[in-house]
C-alpha cells in the first residue's frame, strides 16, 4: 500500500508533537501451530493487543499510530471507542483531538510473515516443528503491534506472549511463564525497531558473564544461545559464548559504560533476510552461521565479526540511537568498524584487518561507484530510501572512514569521544553534530572540516605514486597524485602510510622504508622518502589507513606482475590484490590478466579469507569481464589451475577445501567425472572429506550442466531431509538447463507468492547461471514488463530480491543496455527505490561491457 511509507517530514512533525511514556504489548501466537502455509487465501493471523501511553504537546491536535494488519477488532483512545473502519486504513490509525496525556488501546489481528519481515513463521520440514521470530528494521514492528514507528520516539516496553504449550518465548527483557502466559521485564527506553520476540521449541544453551569494575561494582549478565532442534548437533555454543565474553570484556575496557540491557541472548533463526540484528538482550542471526559441514577459518572469523558488530550496537545504536535514518551511519559504520577492531583486539582472529581490507572494502568500493552512491550521512526521504541504504556505503565505507578518523584524531581521542558520547546521550537520540562535538573536545581537531570531506560527499578518490629518481638510483622526489571521478570531484584529506618495497636476496618482496603523511589536494610530496633507495613497488595506502582506490606506477605494476606471490606481508599483499581487482573492474587491467595473476599466485596465499576472495573475483572476472570469445579458454584454464591446486594443497587443510569448492564451481566438462565420483565414492581426493554441504556444492554444478536431474536431487533430499537440504534442492532444481525448468522457476518467483523468502532466494540463485545465457535470453523482455507490478504487489524485501536477482545481467550486450535505458526513460515516475535498483544493475552492465572491451583490446594488441 502507498500508505505503508513514512516520510522524514511526517516523522519530524510527529516527534515534535508526541512523547511516548510506555508500551504494553500482548501477543497470542497459539495460532502458529498447524501445517505449512499454502501461500494462498487469507493469511494466518495472531491476536495483538497494544496499550500506548503518550503525551501530546498541543492538546486538541491530531496524529496517527502505525499498524499493518489484516484487520482491527477494536480501538479506544482515552476510554473513547473509535470505529476501526473509520480510523484504520490498513497501515495507519488516525488519532484526533488528543489530550495532554493519552492512552491508546488497539486490538488487532496481525499476519504471520513468510518474507522475514514482521513475525516470521517457519515450519521445519524435518520434524514439523514451528518456529517464530521477529525482524523489524527499519519499520516492520508495526506488522506485529500498533506503535509510533520511528527511531526517535523511544519508550520502555513490556511484552507478554501466550504461546503453545511446551514452547519457550524470549524477548528483550528477562521472562517467566505464569498462568500460561510469558511475561517479560520492562525494557529501558528503546526504539520500536529493536524490540523482539522469539518463540518455539528452540534448542537453548546457557552460560554467564561477570565483570567487576574499578569502583568495586559487579555486573552479572546471563548468556543464552539458541537454534532449531534440527541444528543442535552442529551448534558450537561454546565458541559463540567464548567470542561473546571476549567482546563484552573488550567493550567494557574501551567504552567505560556497563552493558545496559540485562541478559544477552543470541538466536540463530531460519529464513533470515539479514546477517544479524542488534535487538538489545535478544540478538538474532541467520542460522547459516551454524556450520553443518567443514568450513574454513574465514567463516568462523566472519561469524565472530558479526557477533561483535551486533554487540557494539548495544552502545552504538541501542543505547544511543540516530534521530532518523539519515544518520544510520551513527550506528552501522561504528558497529562495522568496532566488529573488526574488537576481533583483532579480543579474539583469536588477529588478522581481521586483512579481511576488512580485502572483503569489506571491496563492497564499499563497488557501492561508491554506482550512480546511487551517496554521502555517508545520506538524504533519507522515507522508509523505502532507508531500506535501500543498508548498503556498502553506510556499512563498509563508513567503517573505512572511521578507520581513517582514528588515524586522523588518534585512537585514544576517538575512544574517549565515544565514552563521552554514551554518557551524554544515554537512552536518547543523536545527529551528526552530537558526535562531532565530543570528538572535537577529545582530539582538538577540526571535525566539521573532516566531516564535510568524508561524511558529506560521495565517491572514492584514487591515489597514485609518482617517483622521480636521481642519477644514483635514489628517490629524488616521491609524490602522491589524487584524482576524483567527474561525477564526484571532491578531493579529500587522507592520512596515509606510503611503503617502499624491493626484492631481497631470497627473492622476497619486502618493505624497506615507510612514511606516514597527510595527503591533501591533487599532488602531495612525501619529503620523508627523498633519498631512499629506488623502490620496485610503491604502496601508497600501506597499512590500509585510508579509504581510496590504490593505483600503481608502471614499475610497481611490472613488479606485481612478476612477483606478487613473493610479497611477505599478508596485509600489503591483500591491499595489492584489492587494487588489482579495482583496476580490472575499472577496465584498466584486462580481466584475463587478473585471472592469470590468480592462477600464478593465489596458491601461495596464506590467508584463507583472501584466497577465497580471490577465487570469487576470478570467477566474477570470467563471468563478466573477459571478452566472450575468450570465455571458454578462461574456463579451461581456471579448471586446470583449480585442479592442480586442489591436489597440491595440504591434505585435510582448509586450503584444500577452498580449492575443492572453487573447482566444483568453475569446472567444465572434463571435471564432471571427478565430481560424480566424489559423490558416489568411486573417486577420492586424499584428505578431502565430502560432507553433506560439499555434496550439495558438487550437485549444484552437475545439475547446472544437466548431469543429474530431478531424480538424483530427490534422492539427495531424502538423504538430507532438512530445511537446509530443501533450500539446496530448490536451488539445484532451478539450475537445470531446461526451458521448462526456467519457465517454472520464473513463474514461482514472479507470478506467485507461494514461496517463502528463503526459497525465493534459492530459486533465483539457481535460475541465473552463466553457462545458460542463451536459455535465459527471452526473459530480458519479460523482466522489464514485470518489475513494476512485482514492486507494487510484493513486500519490499521480496521486491528487492526479484529486481536485483532477475535483472538480465548475463545478456551482456548493447541491446540489453538500451532496453534498460528505455525502461528507465519510460518509468521516470516509478518508485524511486525501484529506479535505484534498476540504475545500479544498469551501471554494473555498462561496467561489464567496458571490461570486456578492455579484455578484447588486450587480445588484439597481442595478436
Amino acid at each position: 500500500m502507498p500508505g505503508e511509507n513514512l516520510s522524514r517530514d511526517e516523522a519530524r512533525e510527529r516527534a515534535a508533537l508526541l512523547a511516548v511514556d510506555g508500551y504494553d504489548v500482548s501477543l497470542d501466537v497459539r495460532s502458529a501451530l498447524g501445517g505449512s502455509d499454502s501461500g494462498s487465501g487469507a493469511p494466518r493471523t495472531f491476536r495483538s493487543v497494544t496499550t500506548i501511553r503518550f503525551r501530546c504537546a498541543e492538546p486538541g491536535a491530531s496524529s496517527f499510530a502505525d499498524l499493518i494488519a489484516p484487520s482491527v477488532t477494536a480501538v479506544s483512545l482515552n476510554g473513547r471507542d473509535l470505529d476501526p473502519s473509520e480510523v484504520f486504513d490498513g497501515s495507519r490509525i488516525t488519532l484526533e483531538d488528543l489530550a495532554a496525556d493519552n492512552e491508546l488501546v488497539v486490538d488487532a489481528q496481525c499476519a504471520y510473515s513468510r518474507t522475514g519481515e514482521g513475525l516470521h513463521r517457519f515450519v521445519d520440514p524435518e520434524d514439523g516443528e514451528v518456529y517464530l521470530y521477529t525482524q523489524y528494521e527499519p519499520a516492520d514492528s508495526r506488522r506485529v503491534f500498533a506503535n509510533f514507528e520511528q527511531p526517535d520516539l523511544k519508550a520502555p516496553f513490556r511484552f507478554e506472549v501466550r504461546a503453545p504449550q511446551g514452547w519457550t518465548v524470549w524477548s528483550n527483557g528477562a521472562g517467566e511463564l505464569t498462568d500460561g502466559t510469558w511475561r517479560f521485564a520492562e525494557t529501558k527506553p528503546i526504539s520500536t525497531y529493536i524490540t523482539c520476540v522469539v518463540a518455539g521449541p528452540y534448542h537453548y544453551v546457557t552460560d554467564s558473564y561477570s565483570r567487576t569494575f574499578s569502583d568495586g561494582t559487579t555486573l552479572d549478565i546471563p548468556l543464552g544461545a539458541m537454534c532449531r532442534e534440527g541444528l543442535a548437533p552442529y551448534f558450537d555454543a561454546d565458541d559463540i559464548f567464548l567470542v561473546t565474553k571476549q567482546g563484552l570484556d573488550f567493550f567494557h575496557d574501551h567504552f567505560d559504560y556497563p552493558y545496559p540491557f540485562g541478559k544477552y541472548d543470541q538466536a540463530f533463526v531460519p529464513e533470515y533476510n539479514l546477517g544479524a540484528m542488534e535487538n538489545p538482550g535478544m540478538v538474532t542471526f541467520r542460522e547459516e552461521y551454524i556450520f553443518r559441514g567443514k568450513v574454513t577459518r574465514a567463516s568462523y572469523e566472519g561469524r565472530a565479526n558479526t557477533i561483535l558488530h551486533e554487540m557494539a550496537h548495544m552502545w552504538f545504536g541501542d543505547l544511543v540511537t540516530m534521530v532518523w535514518w539519515d544518520d544510520l551511519w551513527l550506528k552501522e559504520s561504528f558497529a562495522d568498524f568496532m566488529g573488526t577492531f574488537a576481533n583483532v583486539g579480543a579474539t583469536r582472529f588477529k588478522d581481521a584487518w586483512i579481511t576488512f581490507a580485502n572483503r569489506r572494502k571491496a563492497w564499499a568500493y563497488r557501492a561508491d561507484q554506482l550512480p546511487s552512491t551517496h554521502p555517508i550521512t545520506a538524504d533519507i526521504r522515507d522508509l523505502q530510501d532507508a531500506k535501500l541504504n543498508f548498503d556498502g556505503i553506510t556499512y563498509a565505507k563508513g567503517a573505512s572512514v572511521l578507520k581513517q578518523l582514528v588515524a586522523y584524531a588518534g585512537q585514544d581521542a576517538f575512544l574517549e569521544g565515544s565514552r563521552r558520547y554514551f554518557k551524554r546521550h544515554a537512552y536518547g537520540n543523536t545527529r551528526l553534530g552530537d558526535l562531532l562535538s565530543v570528538l572535537e573536545e577529545t582530539s582538538g581537531r577540526d571535525m566539521a572540516t573532516w566531516a564535510r570531506s568524508w561524511l558529506q560527499t560521495a565517491g572514492v578518490n584514487s591515489l597514485t605514486p609518482q617517483v622521480l629518481l636521481d642519477a644514483d638510483g635514489h628517490v629524488a622526489e616521491l609524490a602522491v597524485l589524487q584524482e576524483a571521478a567527474e561525477s564526484h570531484p571532491d578531493l579529500r584529506p587522507h592520512r596515509v602510510a606510503v611503503g617502499l618495497y624491493r626484492r631481497g636476496r631470497e627473492g622476497a618482496l619486502e618493505r624497506y622504508a615507510q612514511a606516514e603523511t597527510d595527503v591533501d589536494g591533487p599532488r602531495t610530496v612525501v619529503a620523508e622518502l627523498m633519498g631512499a633507495q629506488a623502490p620496485e613497488l610503491v604502496l601508497v595506502n600501506d597499512d590500509d589507513l585510508t579509504y581510496c582506490k590504490t593505483r600503481f606506477d608502471d614499475t610497481s605494476l611490472a613488479t606485481l606482475r612478476a612477483a606478487l606471490g613473493d610479497m611477505t606481508d599478508p596485509l600489503a599483499r591483500a591491499l595489492c590484490w584489492s587494487a588489482l581487482w579495482n583496476m580490472t573492474r575499472d577496465a584498466l587491467l584486462p580481466a584475463r590478466e587478473f585471472i592469470d595473476l590468480v592462477l600464478r599466485f593465489a596458491g601461495r596465499e596464506s590467508d584463507i579469507g583472501v584466497l577465497q576472495m580471490l577465487q570469487a573475483w576470478a570467477e566474477s572476472a570470467l563471468t563478466h569481464y573477459v571478452a566472450p570469445e575468450w570465455r571458454k579458454q578462461g574456463s579451461r584454464l581456471l579448471t586446470q589451475g583449480a585442479s592442480a591446486e586442489l591436489y597440491a594443497a595440504e591434505q585435510g587443510s582448509e586450503h584444500q577445501l577452498a580449492w575443492a569448492r572453487f573447482f566444483a564451481r568453475v569446472t567444465d566438462e572434463p571435471g564432471f567425472e571427478l565430481l560424480s565420483g566424489l559423490l558416489d565414492g568411486s573417486a577420492t581426493v586424499e584428505g578431502l572429506e565430502v560432507d553433506q554441504e560439499l555434496r550439495w556444492a558438487l550437485l549444484d554444478t552437475l545439475a547446472t550442466h544437466g548431469v543429474v536431474g530431478e531424480k538424483e536431487l530427490a534422492a539427495e533430499l531424502a538423504r538430507d531431509d532438512t530445511a537446509s537440504g530443501k533450500r539446496h534442492q530448490v536451488r539445484c532444481l532451478a539450475a537445470r538447463p531446461s526451458e521448462a525448468v526456467k519457465a517454472q522457476a520464473w513463474a514461482q518467483v514472479v507470478e506467485s507468492d507461494t514461496l517463502s523468502n528463503a526459497l525465493v532466494e534459492s530459486t533465483i540463485a539457481g535460475w541465473g547461471r552463466p553457462s545458460q545465457r542463451e536459455l535465459l535470453a527471452p526473459y530480458a523482455e519479460k523482466y522489464f514488463a514485470a518489475i513494476e507490478r512485482v514492486w507494487s504487489e510484493r513486500s519490499i524485501q521480496i521486491g528487492m530480491d526479484v529486481v536485483r536477482g532477475l535483472f538480465p545481467a548475463l545478456q551482456q550486450s548493447q541491446a540489453t543496455l538500451d532496453a534498460t535505458d528505455a525502461w528507465l526513460a519510460a518509468h521516470e515516475d516509478a518508485a524511486p527505490a525501484l529506479r535505484r535498483l534498476v540504475l545500479e544493475a544498469r551501471d554494473d552492465l555498462a561496467r561489464t561491457l567496458r571490461g570486456q572491451a578492455c579484455d578484447a583490446a588486450a587480445t588484439a594488441s597481442t595478436a
